[in-house]
């Protein structure tokens, strides 16, 4: 059994999907997992939010245009006018849906049903695709099997039984189509698993039926060494360990959501990066050995906000950084890096939202200092325990540029610099002189 996921650009037209298609009728038994059509969540979010402020009529004609982009999709997508008016008459449904809303009371506990409808339309397209195509696919519903308990986390029992009775329902069935993104959580209420999406998704499908290996396709030929936004010269990845994608994905590589890594590390199962645009090239794979050592990528991620606590509590006192970090626990704010010295702290977060309040709460113990607009450099590879003077090499790349913190020894594979964002690009282009 192979789980493939494709993204949004990978279905974000009909001659994607068409492609997509393609790609999934031949060998063995799969399970197919689709995210919305590009762009779709998005208006999606934009629906909600209007309804939610009680703009109703803004609201409805953002539904009547996504609806007409739908039409249009299907009318190039199938050939039979029957299965034309089939599609549509679907497509209505979920329109129709969207538009009740509009003429009657909306609450923020109805959101997720809006935005589950990108996942539920994109599924019905292939299906009926390739049912227009004479080949046998079996829609399963993921609102039937995929669930997160009251703390927000996948319920892996419920899962895995609940995905194998819908198989058996269906029989012989050798290609299974199913959402990405969306659940039901603990109370039977719609939901979404908001960290990775459709990645999460397949990783947790992937462990649940005991997977031979774990496929995301995007439009991109695996994960890259470097950011092909910003360095013209740049390759994908042969091979890569658990530990090392997630990694790199944390720290900014967009091919990968990194909680996506976690499921499929805990069962050992091989994830490949491949792309749609190229499905002969072999993409990245990911599992649990490392494949060489030395650097093998680097990575960048924006909007990092660095914090500083300077307080002479610190010197020769023990307790002090567990306040600290009780103030980032109370505001659920996570830490990226961390550094210290005798009578002082500093750490970065890149969810600001709570920036205000944890900045006064942290004044109580010293004087604090905020740095925006700040970017955080990461460099991956299996190099701390066997490789001789790669620090000084990574150093020696950024000797023109202000670095503001530096995190090493954490990891067996990542070296971390905190640098300003304006000074990003210039790092990341002096930094693939190492490849």
């Amino acid at each position: 059994m192979m789980v493939l996921k494709f993204g949004g650009t990978s279905v974000g037209s009909a001659d994607r999907i068409k492609k997509v298609a393609s790609l999934v009728t031949e060998g063995e038994e799969k399970l197919v997992v689709l995210s919305a059509m590009s762009s779709t969540t998005n208006s999606l979010v934009k629906i909600a939010n209007y309804l939610f402020e009680k703009k109703n009529d803004l609201a409805a004609q953002l539904i009547e245009g996504l609806r007409l982009q739908y039409f249009s999709v299907v009318k190039e997508l199938f050939e039979k006018a029957s299965s034309q008016e089939k599609m549509k008459e679907l497509i209505n449904s979920h329109f129709d849906f969207l538009t009740g809303f509009t003429q009657d009371s909306f609450t923020i506990h109805e959101e997720k049903a809006v935005l589950a409808q990108g996942e539920l339309i994109s599924t019905a397209l292939l299906h009926y695709y390739l049912e227009e195509h004479g080949v046998q696919s079996c829609l399963l519903p993921a609102l039937q099997f995929m669930r997160i308990d009251k703390d927000l986390e996948p319920d892996h029992y419920y899962i895995k039984e609940n995905l194998s009775r819908l198989r058996k329902e269906h029989g012989e069935c050798k290609l299974y189509i199913t959402q990405g993104f969306i659940c039901r959580n603990a109370y039977g209420e719609i939901d979404n698993l908001k960290r990775g999406g459709s990645d999460y998704t397949a990783s947790l499908v992937g462990v649940a039926l005991e997977a031979d290996e774990v496929q995301i396709w995007t439009d991109i030929d695996g994960m890259h060494n470097n950011d092909p936004r910003v360095v013209e010269e740049t390759n994908p990845i042969k091979q890569l360990s658990f530990d090392e994608a997630a990694e790199l994905a944390y720290f900014g590589a967009k091919i990968l959501h990194p909680s996506s890594i976690l499921p499929a590390k805990n069962a050992n199962i091989p994830v490949r990066l491949k792309s749609t645009l190229s499905p002969s090239s072999p993409g990245t794979l990911i599992t649990k050995n490392a494949d060489g050592g030395g650097v093998k990528a680097i990575a960048a991620k924006d909007g990092i906000n660095a914090i500083k606590i300077n307080s002479g509590r610190m010197l020769l006192a023990y307790g002090f950084l567990r306040k600290v970090f009780e103030i980032f626990e109370l505001y659920k704010t996570p830490i990226d890096m961390i550094t210290t010295s005798e009578v002082a702290v500093s750490v970065t977060i890149d969810d600001a939202t709570q920036l205000k309040n944890i900045q006064q709460e942290l004044e109580k113990y010293g004087a604090v200092e905020v740095d925006t607009d700040q970017t955080i450099i990461c460099v991956v590879g299996d190099f701390i325990k066997n490789e001789k003077g790669i620090a000084a090499d990574i150093l020696d790349k950024l000797r023109t540029i202000p670095i503001r913190m530096i995190s090493y020894g954490g990891s067996n594979h990542n070296i971390s610099f905190l640098i300003n964002t304006s000074d990003k690009e210039k790092a990341l282009k002096s930094l693939n002189q190492l490849f």
